[in-house]
């Protein structure tokens, strides 16, 4: 490994080599490495989202409306399913979306009880713009690997992902 090939993670690893050999530290790297590049990533994210003033919260909301596909209408269990949070932090998201006029609460006609959330025009033309900045950016942030190793790395991934969901 060339100098420059070296990260923060090998510092970290070098030091718990130094003060405690007996630990098999073998996961810490690639753990490590996924927990900083979260970091980092997130940042990089929340930059764009914030220039169509969203966050990654309501841009995932959005996000999930819009590829629903037409006429971007789901029920808040629907959305619900879809991201990783719970049902109050949801309710709270669409509450802001639709103070924003991104999005609207209508009844729901196969439960009288129940609601469905749909993007407004102005919350299609907005996700649509964001997502077309996301997807450029996330090409930027990865431009760094070539097409084999941006394969390599999706298919590991993929399998340990596996192993959680």
């Amino acid at each position: 490994m060339k100098h420059s090939d070296k990260d923060h993670v090998d510092k970290i690893l070098a030091q718990w080599r130094r003060e405690r050999p007996e630990l098999d530290i073998s996961a810490m790297g690639p753990l490590g490495r996924l927990a900083r590049l979260r970091v980092h990533v997130a940042r990089e994210q929340e930059t764009v989202f914030a220039e169509y003033d969203l966050t990654s919260a309501s841009f995932d909301v959005l996000a999930t409306l819009r590829r629903s596909g037409a006429p971007f209408q789901l029920s808040p269990g629907e959305l619900l399913a879809a991201t990783m949070v719970t049902s109050g932090t949801m309710t709270n998201r669409i509450d802001q979306l639709e103070r924003a006029r991104l999005v609207e609460r209508l009844d729901n006609p196969e439960d009288r009880r129940g609601v469905i959330i749909a993007l407004t025009p102005n919350g299609l033309k907005r996700i649509d713009a964001a997502a077309a900045a996301h997807v450029a950016n996330q090409q930027r942030l990865i431009a760094g690997l070539g097409p084999e190793e941006r394969e390599a790395l999706d298919a590991l991934l993929r399998k340990f992902l596996a192993t959680f969901e």
